[in-house]
């Protein structure tokens, strides 16, 4: 399909633009807007700069100032208008020729060059390509007279051969690359120049040497092009493309540039070559050096590894960063999705690998390679149509957006109202159709551009150079670092030219910087995109540390996107989450084999999948060590569900608690099964775990302790063991007790499960390790104060005897839920809370349990209504505050504003207190948490930062500590 060409611009108010266009020409006078308007394209010209002066203050401006120049260019063709404007070049090489004199000579023809390209684009008199050679050609121009300016005006210090002609034989050679070195330079472009001497050149060699000459000329050549007058700048200089920019100075010697090629140069490198062309100096030196560099380039085999590398190429050398869709508003048409680098890309990754062979595949020029590929039947004619029709109409949009205020830019507007006018500037009626034919034409690229790489990893879209090769930081590279977030660029690139020289114990393989290679690009967006890079970073950088080896992972990784993703977020976001991995990087094995996606089991699923270990196979040693595995590894799982936002909190606090009572039950089975082989069982005897406090009311976090009490009952006329070693039924559950504590707690070389509080026993640390449930009974029923009775309306059993676990239920409720003096009652939970307060403080807001109006306070509200109401309402018989509270309302002991109040902030605390366990773990205070770590616990609120939750937990305490002085004041 042949593309549409853009047409001349159309003035987004017709009325005034033409009234701009008529005081231009009436203050030119009338000889010269009479000559003007005779010109016989005149209707054509006036249409124009009527567009031009409603859209683009720059040309307008230079219109505008001086109407006889603009008469002067379009008196001729634009080419004779552009061999014209070069021409009075010539007066820069004149002795007489003072350095003001030449830098405003070559200002003002820049501003005619511009000038007329502009008008012969706009107009349609040349397409894209006409433009571009134009560009391209006029910079050599300016590149040659200003390095002659610049030797000439050195020549007291140099030993010129030719005073006349100063860059003949003067040993130094400027290349141009990149769009200029391909003579397809953009309308407001900077040109990437590289500079080369010969050290043994005796003219550079006289005074200072050759080196400091270099220099010197390099830094006056700069400056004569760059450096902004009055009379604007003429060109944007860029050297980064020259060997090692990090660590060599501006002129790099050629024995120097020989060796990094032949040593360091990498395929980035090899890419830019291909468009290099000797452009102003000792030519011949730069012929000679591009055809050394030709087997640099050109490989003569095809190196399997090299093509991976190239793959890998887009990646390396820029991430993405903003422009992984295909859009409009706001899309760049050369960085972005389907853009023109994705074209150039397209030509170069295929020259590089087949061009070693195929000399025709050597152009430096995009749309004649693209022929000859479709030629040589490396792409389809589709292809080549297709690709050729976009490049031609990226490259025209993207010069109308320079056109605007000369500004190297490729991107299109973002606001609705700006687009419709550029789309205006482009020449279309308004924004539909605009749009419709950048779209159809990013597609096609995006299309074929995938098919490309369809066998190699995710290739995405351009933000700026990622080079880590050789000695020193590339510019480049520290920009594009700092602009996908990390505070401090360089640490981050010294951290991965680290990984790739093999610093770190994982990554010493070759196949391990290989695999790098590819991954390094998307886990750096990756980290940008979680929050907090340098965290990140650092983080894994750690992990590396740690790590035998790492190809799997890096494989694992670079295979799976969401993951990787997930992996950098939990890096710069849960420090905490982030430690697990580190001590324990098998973790991510399970969460890929696996899949983040799979829902978090309940305790019977948990239980059958430990039921395994329950038999006598395994060692003791061995089934503490597995289960270790299996609960660090499900533990990580939640945690992971909840950070991907798969899961809910108050689903985590399920699922943690789900995953501890089958652990429990598990190591309960087991201590049972080893201690009876020893000592035997005790006649009627039974035993039953009742978890209180978070494992009671299912609200547990990631680092909960257990709060457990073990009850156990058995025939009094046979109190004694039957085993080789019989002990007394008293004796023998309590050291029952102490071993399923140590399996619970003892740490092992797979580490440990939980911490386990035992003190809400009856009689606290006083009593038995294990209780009598006949005593447990009777020291509820009338030992028992206030503080214990609330503490056990959390409690449930969770691992024993089925008929005992019943009994001690129905005991529960009976000791609990009966008549009370509820004015009394108030009281005592008062007190209780005022003592608590008194012993460990109620004034640190980020303690979300203990400060005044915290978590404490709605759990003590709810055990409250549960023991004030629960004989007279059922209902209020359970373990999980929210659902006491909801049940208080529905039952009229609560109002409905009061209840809503109470649980939405209970919602706050437990989502919080959630998320801070997760990311930075026991008393850890967010303030000093990195920005990732306190974005996410802000945004798991549903709010917006980090200031708005703490102001928010603030007014809910406040809010909280009303209600419950409120509530315990009734009784």
């Amino acid at each position: 399909m042949t593309t549409k060409a853009l047409t001349i611009p159309r003035p987004v108010k017709l009325a005034a633009a033409r009234a701009r266009v008529a005081e231009v020409l009436k203050a030119a006078g009338e000889e010269t807007a009479a000559a003007l308007r005779a010109l016989p394209d005149w209707s054509k010209l006036e249409a124009v700069l009527g567009g031009i002066a409603d859209q683009s203050p720059f040309l307008w401006g230079l219109a505008r100032r001086d109407p006889a120049r603009l008469l002067r260019i379009r008196s001729l063709n634009p080419d004779a208008a552009l061999d014209e404007a070069l021409r009075r070049l010539s007066a820069c090489h004149a002795p007489d020729c003072t350095e003001a004199h030449a830098m405003s000579l070559l200002r003002k023809a820049k501003q005619e060059i511009a000038l007329i390209v502009a008008l012969a684009d706009l107009s349609g008199e040349w397409d894209v390509v006409a433009a571009t050679k134009a560009l391209s050609r006029a910079a050599d121009r300016f590149v040659v007279a200003a390095l002659r300016v610049a030797l000439r005006l050195s020549g007291d210090r140099l030993a010129l051969a030719h005073p006349d002609e100063p860059e003949r034989d003067c040993g130094l050679v400027i290349l141009a690359l990149g769009k200029h070195g391909a003579l397809e330079l953009n309308y407001s472009s900077d040109v990437d120049l590289v500079v080369f001497y010969d050290s043994r050149s005796p003219v550079l060699g006289a005074g200072p040497g050759a080196k400091a000459n270099s220099l010197r000329l390099t830094q006056h050549l700069v400056k004569l092009l760059q450096e902004r007058t009055g009379d604007g700048y003429v060109l944007r200089v860029d050297l980064r493309l020259r060997p090692d920019p990090g660590s060599t100075a501006a002129a790099v010697s050629l024995d120097a540039a020989r060796h990094y090629y032949e040593t360091l140069g990498q395929n980035w490198e090899r890419a830019a070559m291909i468009k290099a062309r000797p452009v102003a100096g000792d030519l011949a030196l730069g012929f000679d050096f591009l055809q050394e560099m030709a087997a640099f380039v050109w490989r003569k085999y095809f190196d399997y590894a090299t093509i991976a590398d190239i793959h890998a190429m887009k990646r390396q050398i820029h991430a993405a960063k903003g422009h992984a869709e295909i859009a409009v508003a706001g899309h760049d048409v050369k960085l972005g999705r389907g853009g023109i680098r994705e074209i150039e890309f397209f030509v170069q990754t295929q020259q590089l690998i087949f061009g070693g062979r195929r000399k025709q595949l050597r152009g430096a020029r995009t749309l004649d390679m693209l022929r000859q590929l479709c030629t040589d039947n490396w792409i389809t004619q589709q292809a080549a149509d297709d690709l050729s029709d976009a490049y031609h109409f990226l490259r025209a949009v993207e010069h109308r957006l320079q056109m605007v205020n000369d500004q190297q830019t490729q991107r299109l507007p973002e606001d609705e109202g700006a687009l419709k006018n550029f789309a205006r500037f482009c020449g279309y009626a308004g924004t539909a159709g605009f749009a419709r034919d950048l779209l159809r034409h990013f597609r096609a690229v995006e299309k074929h551009y995938a098919r490309l790489f369809e066998h190699a990893p995710g290739l995405d879209s351009l933000a700026g150079n990622l080079v880590f090769t050789g000695a020193a930081d590339d510019p480049e590279t520290l920009e594009t670092l700092r602009e996908m977030g990390f505070r401090d660029p360089a640490l981050a690139a010294e951290t991965v030219r680290g990984w790739h020289f093999g610093r770190r114990p994982a990554v010493r393989s070759a196949r391990a910087r290989e695999a790098l290679t590819e991954l390094v690009p998307a886990l750096l967006e990756a980290f940008s995109n979680s929050g907090d890079a340098d965290s990140g970073l650092a983080a894994f950088d750690a992990a590396l540390a740690r790590l035998p080896a790492a190809t799997e992972l890096f494989s694992l990784l670079r295979s799976h996107a969401a993951m990787l993703q997930l992996f950098a977020d939990i890096l710069g976001g849960a420090p905490r989450l982030a430690q697990v991995i580190a001590r324990s990087p098998h973790v991510l094995d399970v969460a890929i084999d696996r899949g983040v996606m799979a829902a978090p089991m309940d305790v019977a699923e948990y239980v059958a999948r430990l039921v395994l270990f329950h038999n006598a196979g395994p060692s003791l040693e061995t089934f503490l060590d597995v289960v270790r595995d299996f609960g660090n590894e499900e533990n990580f799982m939640i945690g992971l569900r909840l950070f991907a936002g798969l899961i809910e909190p108050d689903q985590a606090a399920q699922a943690y608690a789900a995953l501890a009572e089958a652990i429990v039950r598990a190591c309960l089975a087991r201590v049972e099964m080893d201690f009876s082989a020893e000592h035997g069982v005790v006649p009627g005897g039974r035993c039953v775990v009742l978890g209180l406090g978070k494992l009671g009311s299912r609200e547990m976090t990631a680092t909960s302790d257990l709060d457990l009490v073990l009850l156990y009952d058995f025939d009094p006329e046979r109190p004694e063991s039957d085993g080789q070693k019989p002990l007394h039924a008293t004796v023998y559950y309590i050291r029952l007790t102490q071993r399923l504590i140590a399996a619970l707690t003892a740490p092992t070389r797979r580490g440990k499960l939980f911490e386990v509080d035992m003190r809400l026993r009856p009689s606290g640390r006083q009593g038995p390790l294990a209780t009598q449930f006949a005593s447990f009974r009777a020291y509820q029923a009338s030992e028992a104060e206030i503080w214990e009775h609330m503490a056990l309306t959390r409690a449930r059993p969770i691992a024993g005897d089925d008929g005992l676990a019943a009994t001690a239920a129905a005991t529960i409720a009976q000791t609990l839920y009966r008549p009370r003096d509820t004015a009394g009652l108030a009281k005592a939970v008062r007190d209780t809370r005022a003592l608590i307060a008194r012993e460990k403080g109620d004034d640190d807001g980020w303690n979300l349990k203990l400060a005044a109006g915290g978590l404490l306070d709605v759990e003590f509200l709810a055990q409250f209504l549960a023991l004030a109401h629960g004989a007279e309402a059922p209902a209020l018989r359970q373990t999980a505050t929210a659902h006491i509270l909801a049940a208080a309302a529905k039952s009229g002991f609560l109002d409905a504003e009061t209840s809503e109040s109470l649980l939405k902030a209970h919602a706050l605390y437990a989502n919080v207190t959630q998320w801070l366990r997760l990311a930075l773990g026991d008393g850890a205070n967010p303030r000093h948490a990195a920005q990732g770590v306190k974005r996410r616990i802000a945004a798991a609120t549903g709010l917006p930062d980090f200031g708005l939750l703490e102001r928010e937990l603030a007014a809910t305490r406040k809010e909280v500590r009303r209600i419950f002085t409120q509530v315990l004041a009734k009784g």
